[in-house]
């Protein structure tokens, strides 16, 4: 440009907006959520009339500790999800909620004690409660501040707590409700058993580590083999039967059976366990029908072997070589003396290992009978599965099969009762979650008594308490239990008569599952789960709101007292005094009344299952509340997917047994966070990710947006490179809202331009955003917030900034204030920012609001307060769709064709290009000069031809029929706008082309 040519800047009209390019989110959104809580952002919208409700139900986290990433993935979730509904036209309600009872807060109050040297069972039990009241309290205040951090929208000022009066009050009711429809009661069975925190854990509270235990193999003496007069017996039975069959029974093979046996006389059975310490409870052996199984001899030993010359073992066929070569015995040590049948194990009668043993004090001279068990394989071990009703669950179904006697063995802090004989006191697992000296003792009298053949270590997963990290034991324990099974008579037999027939029916007739895949696993859990365990041996937490009839047994039909004026004496003081008003001193003759006589019952001190209170919640929250529900269910509830054993799960239950159905109608499930390595997080492995951490650095916004672009119903990855790469794509949106803001400065409704009267290029814009609209608000509706962000990333970032927006600048800046173009383009732009910001102002709260203010400043406004806009149907215009995708796809052509003249520096900008454009397809040649082709590929002339594709013509390969021979413009370049035009300097104004010479006047 010349010297004397005039600066014509100030005439063009660049963007202005005061929106800054950097967005400062870390310094910036705090100020943004005092504004939502100073204008009542929540509270407004719920006086918005006419909207159907769309409730979330919060699972509630553990007020205990400082948000992880686990968390800030739930919770922006279901912030997504109830914002998103909000603005399609709901009412769209949320009530977030914390779990205050339980073990991983108790937990903390004795952690705290230990550290002060006090004993927790020697202070009393209120001032304990109200202890772990302080300690909820507190994390509740703190965990809030940091949810509402990361943008979540909700009812902040009341949300809902398990351990309010009135959530006690009910939780009391709702067990009451189990109580009097016959479906409590106690019984005594295994359960998962934690010696360090002293009570049963639910199998949610129950995760799987790498444990090294002992492994032993034990040999039990065949005693008592039957004899012939024994089976005469069964023979005579058997005859009748087959004759009535017309078969006969072969009387010499039978007695050739019985002779055979005779050389099992002195032999012995081998189990393999890797828990010695549930030897001296052993009751059987099982083995299983089908399994083949042999007699073997031991012909020879080793030095240092513990089996014996003519040893006779009785083992699986297929697992003989494995457990001979642990007991340090090769192949041509022993032999296979004979088959041993199915029929015959089961004759046969066994000794304990420990039957005669000097200071037993007979208390293992008992027969252990030969059972058959489904459960038994021949895939590792023996063959034969050693069987302590007490200790395990499939022992206890053999058990109850079998009418075996039950154990009481262990205490609670996992050591042996002080009267047993032997093992007085020995500790299975220490206070400290260590080994005790059970397993060491066991194993060296098994040595002793000569019925160990060989022992070892085998590491495997085994399961831990997820509070205390301690291994855990099966223990047979007298607890309070929920039968499922249970027929009931409450008028609620819609979907079955007993909680598991309702909740299967619940789960395939009334709630939708996303993804579907977690049908399948409820389903399967609740199908083939056993009697839920409603009790807990701790003190923080509803108690069992239930008296017991002093001296009865649990089958007696008085055993337990059923009252209603009992429960409610209860369930007004919960309501008044919340649930330490069970402890306070004389209320057994309180809750009990006139009509009883206190020293006739026991009050029950167990406490509620936690998954019982959250698995309440529906009643105190959906049903109760003023912001609950009308019918007392969810449209949704959103947990990981380990809730399926968990929260989903207990809810089903539980309101099946209350309620007679589901509480919920659809149930949304996400995976689990790991490193960007795909590990699982870990202190120890220094790889997690704080929440607070990511906002400090980046902002929330960065941290949602990271979310959207997750496919949560998977694990999903995050780290330091995975930021910046969200960071990188936040970036990129951002200058699309900033192009946007910058270019509908001072714009107004008399610049407005009706669609039908708007260029091609717009109305095209218009059928995008009429095609986004139903992407996303059918993304919304299914929670596909991934597909919704793509959707939106990908027409911002494609559609607009590389093709749109590239193209209209130039009128945008350089026509005339009034021009068609620009007037069009604008409100294009104004149309685009009201459906990007209201459609992208559940993912990205705090950046979005502060688009909308840039555009829209005051006091009391909001993009939060606004619903996603309307967007006419006659937008669609699929034949302008498909002939501008033929126009795209040359003009495409183009712009790799000029990216290679720049990159050889033939040029410096598209603007100095004049291309000659061969198109073979006639349709597409004709849509091409239907336009201002120039424009459309931001040069400043075009040729186009129909002529074949020269030699020389630049193609690509997926482009056919297209060819761009390259050519300069001629003539001068504009000094206002720089297209290269033959006209420039023929016009009023100095170095300018007619358009800008008109433009300037």
């Amino acid at each position: 440009m010349c010297a004397d040519t005039p600066d014509y800047k100030d005439t063009l009209f660049l963007p202005e907006t005061e929106f800054p390019m950097r967005a400062g989110l870390p310094a910036r959104e705090p100020a943004w959520l005092e504004r939502w809580a100073r204008i009542g952002i929540y509270d407004r919208l719920r006086e918005k009339e006419g909207r159907a409700p769309f409730t979330l139900h919060d699972g509630p986290p553990y007020a205990n500790g400082h948000l992880h990433i686990g968390h800030a993935l739930n919770k922006i979730l279901k912030d997504f999800i109830v914002r998103s509904q909000q603005m399609m036209g709901r009412d769209a309600r949320y009530v977030p909620g914390w779990d205050c009872h339980g073990l991983p807060i108790e937990w903390k109050i004795e952690e705290q004690y230990r550290a002060k040297g006090l004993d927790k069972d020697k202070v009393d039990v209120v001032d304990f409660r109200q202890e772990c009241r302080r300690f909820a309290e507190g994390w509740v205040d703190v965990q809030r501040e940091e949810f509402k951090r990361l943008g979540v929208t909700g009812n902040w000022a009341d949300p809902y707590l398990t351990m309010d009066f009135h959530a006690e009050a009910v939780i009391a009711e709702e067990f009451m409700k189990f109580l009097m429809n016959g479906c409590l009661y106690q019984g005594s069975k295994p359960v998962m058993w934690s010696p360090v925190e002293k009570t049963a854990l639910a199998e949610a509270e129950v995760e799987y580590h790498d444990h090294q235990s002992h492994t032993i193999w034990v040999k039990f003496p065949v005693v008592n083999l039957p004899t012939f007069d024994d089976f005469q017996k069964s023979f005579e039975a058997r005859q009748t039967w087959l004759r009535a069959h017309e078969e006969e029974l072969d009387i010499g093979l039978e007695k050739a059976r019985v002779e055979k046996m005779r050389q099992l006389e002195g032999a012995f059975v081998v189990i393999w366990t890797t828990t010695p310490w549930t030897i001296p409870q052993n009751r059987a052996v099982c083995f299983g029908p089908s399994i083949a199984y042999g007699l073997y001899e031991i012909t020879e030993t080793p030095a240092e072997c513990w089996a014996k010359v003519g040893d006779r073992y009785i083992l699986a066929d297929a697992l003989a070589e494995s457990v001979l070569g642990a007991a340090r015995l090769t192949s041509d040590m022993w032999t296979r003396v004979a088959d041993v049948s199915a029929d015959e194990l089961g004759a046969l009668t066994l000794a304990h290992p420990f039957r005669g043993i000097d200071g037993g004090n007979g208390e293992w001279d008992y027969d252990v009978p030969m059972l058959p068990g489904d459960h038994v394989t021949d895939d590792a071990g023996t063959g034969f599965v050693h069987t302590a009703p007490s200790h395990g669950d499939d022992d206890y179904q053999i058990g109850l099969k079998f009418n075996l006697p039950m154990t009481y063995n262990v205490l609670e802090d996992g050591s042996f009762r002080p009267d047993l004989p032997l093992f007085a006191g020995a500790v299975i697992i220490r206070p400290d979650g260590k080994e005790g000296d059970a397993n060491r003792r066991v194993i060296d009298t098994l040595v002793e008594v000569g019925a160990l053949i060989a022992r070892g270590r085998l590491k495997h997963s085994y399961p831990h308490s997820w509070r205390s990290k301690a291994p855990l034991i099966y223990r047979n324990t007298p607890q309070w239990f929920a039968a499922i099974d249970h027929t009931l008579d409450d008028g609620m037999g819609t979907y079955g008569d007993t909680i598991r027939q309702r909740a299967l029916a619940s789960i395939d007739q009334l709630v939708k599952w996303t993804p579907q895949s977690g049908r399948n696993r409820i389903h399967s859990m609740i199908e083939s789960r056993p009697d839920w365990v409603l009790s807990r041996q701790r003190a923080w937490g509803v108690p069992l709101t239930c008296f017991v009839k002093t001296g009865a047994k649990p089958t007696d039909p008085d055993f337990l007292l059923k009252d209603p004026a009992v429960n409610a004496r209860i369930t007004a003081a919960f309501e008044a005094e919340g649930a330490d008003a069970w402890y306070a001193p004389g209320a057994k003759e309180r809750f009990l009344g006139n009509d009883y006589n206190a020293d006739d019952y026991t009050q029950v001190f167990d406490v509620l299952d936690v998954w019982f209170d959250s698995g309440s919640t529906h009643a105190f929250v959906l049903r109760d509340r003023a912001d609950g529900t009308a019918d007392g269910i969810a449209d949704l509830y959103l947990e990981g997917t380990d809730q399926h054993r968990g929260w989903f799960h207990s809810s089903m239950l539980q309101a099946c047994g209350t309620l007679g159905r589901a509480p919920y109608r659809g149930v949304l499930t996400h995976g689990f966070t790991l490193d960007e390595k795909g590990n699982k997080m870990s202190k120890s492995l220094g790889n997690t990710i704080v929440p607070e951490e990511v906002v400090k650095q980046y902002g929330a916004d960065i941290l949602r947006l990271w979310v959207a672009q997750t496919d949560y119903t998977n694990d999903q990855r995050i780290g330091p490179e995975i930021l910046k790469g969200v960071a990188d794509s936040y970036r990129r949106l951002r200058n699309t809202m900033r192009f946007m803001l910058g270019n509908l400065a001072g714009f107004s409704e008399a610049e407005r331009v009706a669609p039908a009267d708007m260029p091609e290029l717009e109305r095209w814009v218009l059928h995008r955003l009429a095609e986004l609209d139903e992407r996303v608000r059918a993304g919304y509706d299914a929670y596909d917030f991934q597909g919704v962000f793509q959707a939106l990333f990908n027409f911002c970032t494609v559609d607009l900034s590389a093709f749109y927006f590239d193209i209209r600048k130039d009128a945008l800046y350089c026509d005339a204030a009034d021009s068609a173009t620009r007037r069009a383009a604008r409100t294009v732009l104004d149309l685009l920012f009201q459906r990007l910001t209201t459609w992208l102002a559940p993912i990205l709260v705090f950046t979005m609001e502060d688009v909308w203010l840039s555009r829209f400043p005051g006091d009391e406004g909001s993009v939060h307060l606004q619903d996603i806009p309307e967007t006419p149907a006659d937008w669609r215009d699929e034949a302008l769709a498909a002939k501008w995708a033929g126009i795209r796809q040359v003009r495409r052509v183009v712009t790799a064709a000029l990216e290679i003249q720049r990159q050889d520096k033939v040029i410096g900008a598209s603007l100095e290009a004049a291309p000659v454009v061969h198109v073979r397809d006639a349709e597409v040649l004709k849509a091409l000069k239907s336009v201002d082709f120039a424009d459309i590929c931001i040069t400043s002339a075009v040729q186009l031809s129909g002529d074949p594709r020269p030699q020389e013509a630049f193609r690509l390969p997926d482009v056919d029929g297209v060819g761009v021979v390259f050519e300069k413009a001629e003539g001068e370049k504009c000094g206002r706008c720089w297209k290269i035009l033959p006209d420039v300097g023929q016009h009023a104004h100095p170095q300018t082309c007619a358009r800008c010479s008109a433009a300037l006047g």
